[in-house]
């Protein structure tokens, strides 16, 4: 119970000012003890939008909300929140959130990509400390091998956390890296890889053929792996953010997603919206700069933050 007392603590801190854009904008045009106004709506509907939720599934649940308003004479900012917490969570479909099981195989591998500037790195770093306090070894590679600054910044990472890193100089061929963390891996007896890739969309054809090349050398040299491939998605970015999502599923099979910096952002509700567009789950949402502070996702906790 303590435990997930304080999950919800750092949920709510983490996504203040998305549910400030989202109730504020409703207070605002509220008349005490009169029955929800059309600009109370509006305001909601603005509200919506103004954090990321996405036009789409806005339009779906103010016409839910405004079908409640009328049947029910809802008169006050609980019970329209409550309504707008069940409607929410009727939306969201039921892969929305999964655990990985790094039980699973070991080695277990994770490959993880994105945008470069999306917090990738530093959200490898965190993986990597969340499962070393568990007790499990933990192995990463540098295979974002374009960026001299992307192996140093790594490797500041892994010298902080305590965990082995493999890197070969830049320029190199990212598949190497890949290859030669995974025979590290086995040889080492460790619990989890964790391989950093370059995030690049501006030549999504080269993109495809790279990331495609890492996963074939891995699943060669550890078949059936890797058992995860991790999209980190900046949360501040808000719809760009779905917009990113859908030029990697070209590219490659992700299995999971994990959005960052909400708490620098009202733009929080674009996790709504990458929910209702993707049937991917999303894995972890990080709402703060500690290490503890990305955590796993709930999206009931979530909905219910958000409209608190």
């Amino acid at each position: 119970m303590i435990v997930q007392k304080t999950l919800f603590d750092k949920l709510k801190r983490g996504l203040f000012m998305t549910h400030t854009e989202i109730i504020d904008k409703v207070k605002e045009s509220l008349t005490p003890d009169l029955p929800i106004s059309q600009a109370a709506i509006d305001g909601l509907e603005e509200g919506l939008l103004g954090a990321d939720v996405g036009a789409e599934l806005t339009t779906s649940l103010i016409g839910r909300i405004e079908q409640r308003v009328r049947n029910e004479n809802i008169t006050n900012m609980e019970r329209l929140t409550q309504a707008l917490r069940e409607e929410t969570r009727a939306l969201i479909p039921k892969r929305a959130a999964e655990t990985i099981d790094i039980d699973g195989a070991k080695p277990f591998v994770i490959l993880v990509v994105g945008v470069n500037g999306t917090g990738k790195t530093t959200t490898i770093a965190k993986l990597a400390a969340r499962w070393k306090s568990e007790g499990k070894t933990v192995i990463l590679g540098a295979a974002d091998t374009f960026r001299a600054a992307a192996i140093e910044q790594l490797q500041l990472w892994a010298d902080r956390v305590g965990v082995p890193m493999i890197k070969h100089k830049a320029g190199s061929d990212p598949g190497a890296v890949a290859h030669d963390t995974v025979t590290a891996a086995k040889a080492r007896n460790t619990d989890v890889v964790l391989i950093d890739t370059a995030g690049r969309l501006h030549n999504k054809a080269h993109l495809m053929q790279e990331l495609w090349k890492v996963r074939r050398v891995i699943d060669k040299e550890l078949p059936g792996a890797p058992h995860e491939t991790l999209l980190v998605i900046d949360g501040t970015t808000g719809q760009n953010g779905v917009n990113q999502a859908e030029a990697f599923l070209e590219a490659v099979k992700i299995t999971g997603m994990i959005v960052t910096k909400l708490d620098g952002t009202a733009k929080g509700g674009v996790i709504l919206s990458i929910m209702r567009q993707f049937d991917i789950p999303v894995k972890f949402i990080g709402v703060g700069e500690s290490e503890d502070d990305l955590i796993p996702f709930d999206p009931a906790a979530y909905v219910d933050t958000l409209f608190e």
